[in-house]
């Protein structure tokens, strides 16, 4: 493949640095970039790709009108269209003109690097190991949250907006922090707000800022997240709850990249990159005409998901002891029956509800190991009972059988708990 190349035709530019790096460093390291059908053109009629990647919607000539084009011109070359949801019927329509595949936005990364390994048949999907220091202070031992990371390390270092989706409490700040702090925007401020947590007739004003006396009560100029976030990252957290009004001006200042304050008739230009996230299921809002079906495609350039602290069982664990750490400098342990506790437990509260669990335990516990009495009473109620005794006798669970056996040794001992341990 020395002379061959792959072209990606894209009229967003931080979407199209974004594939041509993945595809760089999954191995293809001949890409080319247009952001138009006719610069596509141009570069096709000087020379032959081995692939190209098309957006539909494009400026001018729509990417389409560009694979009629490159199917009659040069039938050979293969051919993948993206699109978004609405263009469904259109994605139909280029594989009956002899499109080989479609991606549906927002594109998964490692998709998109299949896909290319498939039609060229050569696979450079290769693993990417993120920087130790790009990890400081994130814990994880799965595969999936390995999978997102390594996503979010990518996306990270484009200019790309990114949606970040997942139940309450499974980590979509944390995540946002780590593309903020691994993002050329690291040394600007990352602002972050909870869409959900401010009335809807203030929100307004602490996104877009207001001029003195723009409304009762604005006794002072206020500068508004969106400027406060200049130069670096604007987080907008649990934005499936903002309000249906304010949805039309966050989508002009995205598209425009501008702000006019309450109270003003001055645009002011923005430099930011933009995080949102949501534990709802937005298509749905949009249907029920809650969320504005163009500003959940402007959200939604690439989309992370975040699975349930449920679907990541290797994670509790480590989790758990980095609570300890935060809370108490003394070494914790778990007991056995504790850690069966935790592994069976199946969190409705994610990773925040297992940071109230530790604490609880912490508090409750003076020794440096948690017994399954010092967590939640919820938790001990989920406690994974034994099945049987040999002996025929009534069926305890595991935080019981655990208790009469500390009870044992100490009695054993004569309460010496040193010699109670090592039993």
């Amino acid at each position: 493949m020395a002379k061959q190349y792959i072209l990606i035709v894209e009229d967003e530019k931080s979407i199209r640095s974004l594939y041509k790096k993945t595809l760089e460093n999954s191995g293809w390291k001949n890409v080319e970039t247009r952001d138009s059908a006719e610069k596509a053109l141009e570069i096709l009629r000087k020379k032959t790709p081995a692939l190209i990647i098309s957006d539909i919607r494009l400026p001018g000539k729509t990417g389409l009108d560009l694979l009629k084009t490159v199917r009659a011109e040069s039938p050979q070359i293969p051919f993948v269209l993206i699109t978004a949801f609405p263009d469904i019927k259109n994605a139909v329509e280029a594989l009956k003109i002899g499109a080989v595949d479609y991606l549906e936005k927002p594109i998964d990364l490692n998709e998109l690097k299949t896909v290319v390994a498939d039609i060229l048949g050569t696979d450079h999907h290769e693993h990417e190991e993120i920087p130790a220091q790009a990890l400081a202070n994130v814990v994880f031992e799965s595969a999936a949250m390995h999978s997102v990371f390594e996503n979010a390390y990518r996306v990270a270092q484009s200019e790309a907006t990114v949606l970040l989706t997942g139940e309450s409490g499974t980590g979509k700040e944390v995540l946002a922090q780590f593309i903020h702090r691994n993002s050329p925007r690291r040394d600007e401020a990352m602002i972050a707000i909870n869409c959900a947590a401010i009335p809807a007739n203030l929100l307004g004003s602490e996104l877009f800022g207001h001029e003195k006396g723009a409304f009762t009560g604005a006794t002072a100029k206020r500068k508004g997240r969106f400027r406060e976030a200049e130069g670096g990252t604007l987080f907008l957290d649990e934005i499936g709850d903002m309000p249906l009004e304010l949805q039309a001006s966050v989508l002009r200042a995205l598209e425009n990249r501008v702000v006019t304050p309450i109270g003003s008739d001055s645009e002011i230009k923005l430099d930011i990159r933009l995080i949102a996230a949501t534990n709802r299921n937005l298509l749905q809002d949009i249907q029920n005409k809650k969320f504005r079906e163009d500003l959940y495609y402007r959200l939604n350039v690439i989309s992370l998901e975040i699975p349930p602290l449920r679907e990541r069982k290797e994670d509790i664990l480590p989790l758990a002891k980095h609570f300890f750490s935060l809370h108490d400098a003394e070494v914790k342990r778990l007991s056995p029956a504790t850690v069966n506790i935790l592994l069976s437990y199946d969190w409705p509260g994610n990773i925040r509800e297992l940071a109230n669990a530790m604490e609880h335990a912490i508090l409750l516990s003076n020794t440096n190991v948690i017994l399954p009495d010092h967590l939640p009473p919820m938790l001990r109620k989920h406690s994974p009972t034994v099945e049987s005794n040999l002996d025929g006798s009534t069926v305890k669970t595991l935080q019981e059988g655990e208790q009469e056996l500390i009870e044992r040794a100490l009695e054993q001992t004569n309460g010496n708990r040193t010699q109670a341990a090592k039993i």
